[in-house]
């Protein structure tokens, strides 16, 4: 956790797929708080940013791109499913992202709370620039069945393959400011509220 020295409060959003980060996001972003979506800027960052494009493109080839769009059909074929190389793309690719973020920050610093979210937020190290994380959390068929409906065209045991690759959830909470439990039994407003009174922000005044 950094050491704030200044408002905006940064709150890091993260979760193992099917968790419902972009869920508990679209509340806060009812709530009036900009969210900045790291994954999905990722992907748009690899295909509209020259040089981010030039250097994946130096890195794996020509092949990565079909004309200006990634081709991700290459790219999980050659580098997605290899460790290595999955690793050296992520070095290209997240400071390209961590320099946008910055500059949305900056933009959005008007407002008193900003979120983040993001599935490496631990794993990245970029937990270490915020003030405070909060995990989404299911149990492992709810998330599951989620994703399965969500994605139709993925089989369970190619879900199990991701979740198996992801930090395990039980390790993600304990790194946790707050927990969000995500489930038919939790309501996720209210856990929301819990979550901003705990770190002293109340939105309705701000």
């Amino acid at each position: 956790m950094r050491v704030q020295s200044s408002k905006p409060v940064l709150v890091g959003v993260t979760g193992g797929i099917g968790a419902g980060k972009s869920v508990v996001c679209k509340i806060f972003e009812c709530l009036g708080v900009p969210v900045y979506y790291a994954d999905d800027r990722a992907k748009w960052l690899m295909n509209q940013d020259a040089v981010l494009r030039s250097k994946i493109i130096k890195a794996f080839g020509e092949k990565s791109y079909n004309g200006k769009q990634l081709d991700r059909s290459f790219m999980s074929q050659h580098v997605f499913s290899n460790p290595e190389k999955l690793q050296a793309l992520n070095q290209l690719v997240h400071p390209a992202v961590a320099m946008d973020n910055n500059i949305w920050q900056q933009k959005n610093a008007g407002h008193v709370l900003l979120v983040k979210e993001a599935a490496l937020l631990y794993e990245t190290g970029t937990y270490k620039q915020l003030d405070h994380t909060l995990v989404v959390a299911a149990d492992l068929a709810t998330r599951m069945s989620r994703v399965l409906k969500r994605d139709p065209q993925r089989t369970e045991a190619e879900v199990l393959q991701i979740i198996d690759k992801q930090m395990p959830q039980e390790d993600k909470i304990k790194r946790a400011d707050f927990v969000i439990i995500n489930d038919d039994d939790h309501a996720l407003i209210d856990q929301v509220y819990e979550f901003l009174k705990m770190i002293k922000v109340d939105l309705r005044v701000a």
